[in-house]
């Protein structure tokens, strides 16, 4: 970033805590930028006269004479077309070797866009994934998040839908992603001819924690601009919301700052809303659709950090290891897409809800007859039969390796349904038995 030459220089602190130091400057305003005895920092609090600012990297070691230097802006990201197929850091600086990118400076966390400008969503965004475009479509200006824990595969979840949606643009903000995970985006992305839709914006474990906090900002202030001002469908993908969440903490932390529910700081709620609030379906078709993985602790979904981000968007897509079949499913019954609805049977097949239903009704069925057998009973035909199908349902409709159209998606199910059970035992209307059954 640069510096405006006029900016002055201070170097005589008044106070200093774990986290913030303050000073006297004048002309200096909220959220700006500046440089601490060579850390970055930004403005938190103005009174008068006297300046606050929470420095990004703690102030261990920061002296009373330090050199205090302020940006003359808060943070921002020059927005254009060039953005596409590039890599970028917390502060909107390239990280591909590539040139900077010219273009309008936009600051970013503004607010959300106007609720007079938005519509219904309606829009189906189809992954390939059968678990999500069967079982819990997504809907253009949706907001969902991943529940995963820490050893899912939730960052190559999050490529094969980047690779697979049909959208204009693809935003990624990778939070706290290590080394190989960042290599691994890059690789994909190169190796797939996708880079030219894909815009990444990075922080890894190398870097300070607190960084994270810019990249869901700087990834929605991009998708924005392609949304907003060119009127295009915008995925965006962020991982992991959790190390976001622990990055509000170490600040609140250092702060002083009274924590809430499980040592998460008490503006949790509103700091994970501002982010997915950013969500839209435009009337002039644009659209901001976000896609967020949080890890979870041992499957707990109770702690404050997936607590509050079910309040905030609409459903979960919940990743587990099948036993069964050694796969990583999305598992059907603790995932949800509160939109769904919108789409399904109007923009996907006639049969599509009935089907779904049923699948997920059968494997309900296998659930029970497994439960019945680790209890030592008997087990009917029907429960056999509905084990078997099972297995094939999570091989080849559940798991997250599939990649097949929502049609065949529908026509595999029926392949199923005619292998393992009788048309009475599915339950679906005659009609589309009729109409879709396979022997």
């Amino acid at each position: 970033m640069t510096t405006k030459a006029f900016q002055r220089i201070y170097t005589q602190l008044e106070a200093i805590t774990k986290a913030t130091v303050s000073l006297r400057a004048a002309g200096v305003t909220n959220d700006e930028l500046a440089i601490v005895d060579g850390r970055l920092a930004q403005v938190v609090k103005i009174k008068d006269n006297l300046i606050t600012l929470q420095v990004f990297e703690g102030t261990e070691g920061i002296p009373t004479n330090a050199e205090v230097q302020f940006f003359g802006e808060p943070p921002v990201l020059n927005v254009s077309d060039h953005l596409a197929g590039r890599f970028f850091n917390a502060y909107g600086h390239p990280i591909d070797d590539g040139p900077s990118i010219e273009g309008e400076k936009r600051y970013i966390g503004g607010p959300s866009v106007n609720p007079f400008r938005r519509k219904q969503p309606s829009q189906l965004i189809p992954t390939g994934i059968a678990g999500i475009d069967l079982n819990n479509t997504l809907v253009s200006g949706q907001k969902i998040p991943f529940f995963a824990d820490p050893d899912q595969p939730y960052n190559q979840v999050m490529a094969q839908v980047a690779l697979r949606a049909d959208v204009d643009k693809i935003i990624l903000g990778g939070m706290g992603l290590s080394n190989d995970d960042y290599l691994y985006f890059r690789q994909v992305f190169e190796n797939a001819g996708a880079l030219n839709k894909i815009i990444s914006f990075v922080n890894t474990t190398e870097q300070p924690p607190v960084e994270r906090l810019l990249i869901p900002d700087m990834a929605l202030t991009a998708a924005e601009y392609f949304a907003v001002d060119k009127n295009e469908k915008v995925l965006v993908l962020l991982t992991d919301m959790t190390l976001y969440a622990d990055a509000l903490t170490i600040v609140s932390n250092r702060m002083d700052q009274i924590p809430s529910k499980d040592s998460m700081p008490g503006s949790l709620y509103s700091d994970l809303a501002k982010i997915y609030e950013k969500a839209v379906q435009l009337p002039d078709g644009g659209s901001i659709t976000i896609i967020a993985v949080t890890t979870l602790n041992d499957g707990d979904i109770t702690h404050a950090i997936p607590d509050n981000t079910g309040y905030i968007t609409e459903g979960q897509l919940f990743l587990r290891m099948d036993t069964d079949t050694g796969k990583v499913i999305i598992d059907p019954f603790r995932s949800l897409s509160r939109l769904k609805q919108l789409v399904i049977g109007k923009q996907t097949r006639e049969d599509h809800n009935q089907v779904m239903n049923t699948a997920v009704r059968l494997y309900a069925d296998a659930s029970n007859a497994k439960t019945k057998l680790e209890n030592g009973f008997d087990l009917s035909d029907y429960d056999l039969r509905c084990l078997d199908y099972a297995k094939e349902y999570s091989t080849r409709l559940l798991a997250i390796d599939v990649n097949i159209s929502i049609d065949e998606m529908l026509d595999t199910a029926w392949e199923l349904f005619g292998k393992y059970f009788s048309k009475a035992e599915t339950g679906i209307r005659e009609a589309l038995v009729e109409k879709y059954w396979k022997e």
